[in-house]
């Protein structure tokens, strides 16, 4: 397993023995920064396992009751950039959800970070462009290997960075990072090329696929490792080399990430990381000349920032935008399935997933039937410490998310909505060191139009909407209101219903009797407001090529 001593230093509010281990929770470990001064200097330590032993057991006895007596520990993240771990003249801070503790200062990048990662990215192409297939599908392989050896590190680190259930991220987060790289391991060796022939030309025509060079990836907050890994996996496979951007709020395991990568086999300046926020780092690398591609997953408003500034330079652009995606339920629905997976699919990551359930659209001869059992069956889901294995939720991401969410309640009770369960209906019980955290009681609203912005407007959280339907045509029409069209789930007995009512819906994905069930080989993305390109085996491999047809006269 790999251990957490290579990973963020700590600022204490004690000075320590340079190097100094520190036990936290479930036998992991952290290395300390020499001095409060000194963080913003502190590479990876060179000290052999055995030292490091031997430190700790003389360590441990000072730094117990520091500990034992509250005080406050601060990781230090760097950039990463050509193999290297570089420190940053800011930082900014990241908080825990789940205690609305400031816990991680994070690179304040920008303009200057991204030359020089655009520099490394730049030197590393051409040699790591050579490379077979085969070579690549090799360093890629040996990342999925490492990261599966290091799943308990960085579920724990995903779990308190994201606020998102331990559980949830040990695993979906976790073991999804280490499939993305393992499924285009695979799928890098299967692509074929086009070939023609002219006889009476003497001609033959055929294609091949080049790497586009600099491939510039952001990623959002929400399934940090899961998603950064879903673009970095693909362009290195196809031979780019990428600088990416992770959110400034969850940057931890991009972080955790880097360290593996020479383990791996992964050249240095094949995969840079830039930390930061939008408006700094983003724009530089969206706007910068020799990024000609970029990969984004994250909200609408950035997506037509990013378009603006791309624009110049005629950008190739995958754009993943948000959903207001519909649960649609016939009469002839089997509801002892129906029910607990729209309630998962209303609330799984605290409902901060794209593909979340947010309107529900149930045939009225059993609408009141499904809202009694869905309304019983959300009560259920325990919201808690993300550690504890009992909860079914976490924190959401941040106080200012948090607020905002609870703005669409405050809204739809406005209105004149019902609110059936959840937030100002149910008490919500914390530990006292909780309190302050970003938690929120998954929240059931009925009696509410289809104009309001409950209905309207993407969410992001642990809010649906149930509202009763009459025939198919009507619920179509209504479920295709919405400007965003990513996906949508139909709960029928009627297979052929499904069929029918599937084609007619605009969403780029849609489950029948079942949600977020994926192939990878085929394509993800959004119709409408909803994103630009797909993503997906084949999909992934044409964004990060360029296709050029070759003719020789023979």
């Amino acid at each position: 397993m790999l251990s957490l001593t290579h990973y963020p230093f700590l600022i204490m509010d004690q000075q320590l023995p340079s190097g100094t281990l520190l036990s936290l929770e479930s036998g992991i470990f952290w290395r300390a920064a020499r001095t409060n001064e000194d963080t913003d200097r502190v590479g990876v330590s060179e000290q052999s396992p055995e030292d490091s032993h031997r430190e700790l057991l003389h360590s441990l006895k000072s730094i117990l009751p520091t500990m034992a007596a509250g005080k406050k520990e601060l990781l230090m993240l760097e950039n990463f950039i050509g193999g290297k771990f570089l420190p940053c003249s800011s930082y900014i801070d990241s908080y825990d959800p789940s205690t609305g503790e400031v816990y991680c200062k994070v690179p304040n990048s920008g303009k200057e970070e991204i030359e020089a990662a655009v520099e490394a990215a730049r030197e590393a192409f051409p040699a790591w462009s050579s490379r077979s297939p085969q070579e690549r599908s090799m360093v890629l392989n040996r990342l999925a290997d490492l990261v599966e050896q290091s799943l308990e590190e960085l579920a724990q680190a995903e779990s308190k960075d994201q606020g998102k259930t331990l559980t949830l991220a040990r695993t979906m987060d976790i073991p999804r990072a280490a499939q993305n790289f393992r499924f285009f391991a695979s799928s890098i060796l299967h692509h074929t090329t086009e070939c023609t022939q002219m006889d009476h030309l003497s001609c033959m025509h055929y294609t091949v696929r080049t790497p586009v060079g600099i491939a510039g990836l952001i990623s959002p907050w929400n399934l940090p490792l899961y998603l950064l890994t879903w673009k970095i996996a693909p362009a290195i496979a196809a031979g780019n080399t990428v600088i990416a951007k992770p959110s400034e709020l969850t940057s931890v395991t991009a972080w955790m990430l880097c360290k593996l990568l020479d383990k791996a086999g992964v050249p240095p300046g094949v995969i840079n990381i830039v930390f930061g926020t939008g408006p700094r780092v983003g724009e530089a690398l969206v706007s910068h000349p020799e990024v000609p591609v970029i990969s984004f997953t994250g909200s609408q408003p950035t997506a037509e920032r990013i378009t603006q500034l791309s624009a110049p330079h005629c950008k190739k652009l995958s754009l993943e935008l948000g959903g207001k995606n519909p649960a649609i339920i016939f009469e002839d629905a089997n509801l002892e399935e129906c029910i607990p997976a729209t309630v998962r699919s209303s609330f799984a990551n605290q409902g901060e997933i794209c593909l979340c359930t947010s309107r529900i659209f149930v045939q009225r001869n059993i609408y009141s039937e499904f809202l009694k059992k869905f309304v019983e069956a959300t009560r259920k889901w325990k919201v808690g410490m993300p550690s504890d294995p009992s909860a079914s939720m976490g924190a959401l991401i941040s106080k200012a998310h948090l607020e905002k969410v609870r703005s669409y309640v405050m809204k739809a009770r406005a209105e004149g909505a019902q609110i059936l369960c959840g937030e100002g209906v149910d008490q919500l019980s914390l530990p006292l060191r909780n309190q302050a955290g970003y938690f929120m009681l998954p929240t059931v609203i009925t009696d509410v139009k289809d104009e309001s912005c409950c209905m309207k407007e993407e969410i992001f959280g642990p809010v649906t909407c149930v509202v009763p339907f009459d025939s198919e045509e009507e619920v179509i029409k209504r479920a295709n209101s919405v400007k965003y069209g990513l996906a949508a789930t139909v709960w029928s007995s009627n297979v052929s219903l499904t069929h029918r009512v599937a084609k007619k819906l605009q969403a780029g994905l849609v489950w029948t009797n079942c949600w977020l069930i994926r192939e990878l080989n085929l394509p993800f993305g959004g119709m409408k407001s909803s994103g630009i390109g797909r993503e997906g085996a084949k999909d992934s491999y044409d964004f990060f090529t360029e296709i050029k047809t070759i003719t020789v006269k023979h």
